[in-house]
């Protein structure tokens, strides 16, 4: 094929991406497009049928051990000396569930699990993302883009398709994030007995650059009835009060109704300059205990943020089915979850000597932090846990490393306006679900849809927003091996 045509078609793919929203905002009036793969991944469809399956029970899992409290408070105390983010977040946790006005928040979990699949064990968990879950509406508009290229651009889309013959699979993810959302900011609006438009807050970074994945989720809110603002943890600090009956008043705009952080997982975001800066954590932090002792429904509480931390899935890793089931799974649901949970290894002053006889490349070693950026790979894992001190080993542990299948043929990647073919492009996939109190806001029994980040295999932060990843989509073929 002439390298005009592919000229053409990738630029055209550009200005798609970044006519329907795929990008990143670069100053106050600019934006580049998102990067993003030319053509999908391919799955088995039964094995995704299997995610689709296991992953609701993910979200159930995950529910439990955010209303275990006595289980969280065990896990994370260990954490609190290594980690003074997590030593924050756990008095936060205390404040609401042991302090004397009641918690009446309405837990609503939406979480995106990753998983990766290994070429030899099949899909494990990379990680569970209980609190500013996001990048579910370019999942949806990766698999709307490799729609629009597969009838526009055909030619050029096989050319780079891992198969002559797929079939895409339907990512309808901003859609069901936005009815599960709706459904449950509408559940207590009828609750408080009041009239009007339910009111949802999106709490999200000053200067965030990641506004368009957030606004078309916020858009197809809007077209469900309910009305969507946008605001800072220093914002809710001045604006927030108590109404009757435990509803929480946002100034000028009265009961709200629902809540989704896409902040609130790192120290800066609650750095307010004009408070004193000893106080201003402590007391923008206060505003999710404010939060939580009234009646909204809410993602992330405090509780599924720390269920949803490494520490807490490497100890679940080892558990036991029977060990399992105390957080609301049965013995079948606790048994099939069971093997995708992974292989993980606390951190003690054994694990540099027991480092030195295994192979560097099969682990990868992790702290506590969210948003990419925070692993550690290869031949640098052994000089960092000989760095360790004691006081700091809870805060890190070790987690068998992943290597999936790369494609049986170079791809192509767009980033920054330009195409780059990738030899060993391999994918990460992350599954959304959403509950309210432990129960499916979504159909499909709690699948809501999927976000796929691919990069090359040597590449080890893939990341779309943080690192070299870029969104992708699913595809059925026959060129699809275990």
């Amino acid at each position: 094929m002439k390298d005009t045509v592919i000229v053409s078609a990738v630029q055209d793919a550009i200005e798609w991406s970044l006519m329907h929203g795929m990008a990143l905002k670069t100053t106050k009036d600019s934006a580049t497009h998102c990067a993003f793969s030319f053509a999908p991944t391919l799955i088995q469809r039964e094995r995704f049928e299997l995610l689709k399956s296991i992953v609701p029970l993910m979200g159930k899992l995950i529910h439990g051990v955010s209303e275990h409290h006595d289980f969280l408070t065990e896990a994370i105390t260990p954490l609190c000396k290594a980690d003074p983010f997590f030593n924050s977040l756990l008095s936060l946790h205390q404040a609401i569930h042991q302090g004397s006005i009641p918690a009446e928040r309405r837990p609503m979990l939406l979480m995106r699990t990753d998983f990766m699949d290994d070429a030899e064990h099949g899909p494990k968990l990379i990680e569970f993302n209980g609190i500013a879950a996001g990048m579910g509406p370019f999942g949806q508009r990766a698999h709307e883009l490799h729609r629009y290229l597969e009838h526009q651009w055909p030619a050029a889309f096989q050319q780079w398709s891992e198969d002559a013959s797929l079939e895409l699979v339907p990512n309808p993810c901003v859609e069901n994030l936005a009815k599960g959302i709706a459904g449950a900011a509408k559940t207590v609006r009828a609750q408080s007995g009041e009239a009007g438009l339910p009111l949802f807050i999106m709490v999200v970074q000053p200067d965030e650059d990641n506004v368009y994945d957030q606004h078309l989720l916020e858009e197809a809110i809007q077209q469900e009835g309910v009305k969507t603002v946008r605001r800072t943890f220093r914002q809710l600090y001045d604006q927030l009060s108590s109404g009757d009956n435990q509803r929480l008043l946002l100034e000028g705009l009265g009961g709200v109704d629902a809540i989704y952080l896409r902040a609130g997982y790192q120290y800066c975001d609650y750095v307010a300059n004009d408070i004193e800066e000893v106080r201003c954590c402590e007391a923008l932090g206060k505003t999710r205990v404010m939060i939580e002792q009234h009646r909204v429904a809410i993602n992330a509480t405090v509780s599924q943020q720390l269920a949803t931390s490494k520490r807490v899935q490497m100890l679940l890793s080892a558990m036991k089915v029977e060990q399992l089931t105390d957080f609301g799974l049965t013995h079948d649901e606790a048994t099939r979850i069971k093997p995708f949970l992974g292989d993980m290894r606390p951190i003690d002053d054994q694990s540099a000597a027991w480092f030195e006889h295994e192979n560097p490349h099969h682990w990868v070693l992790k702290n506590q932090g969210e948003g990419g950026g925070h692993c550690v790979f290869d031949n640098a894992i052994l000089p960092k846990l000989k760095s360790l001190k004691p006081d700091q080993y809870s805060a890190w542990s070790l987690m068998r490393r992943l290597h999936p299948r790369h494609r049986s043929r170079p791809a192509l990647v767009v980033r920054r306006g330009e195409a780059s073919p990738v030899n060993d492009l391999i994918s990460e996939m992350g599954m959304f679900t959403l509950h309210l109190d432990g129960h499916s806001l979504t159909s499909d029994l709690g699948y809501a849809g999927y976000l796929i980040r691919s990069k090359p295999s040597s590449v080890t932060e893939g990341g779309v927003h943080s690192g070299q990843g870029a969104v992708d989509s699913l595809a059925y073929g026959h060129n699809t091996s275990e």
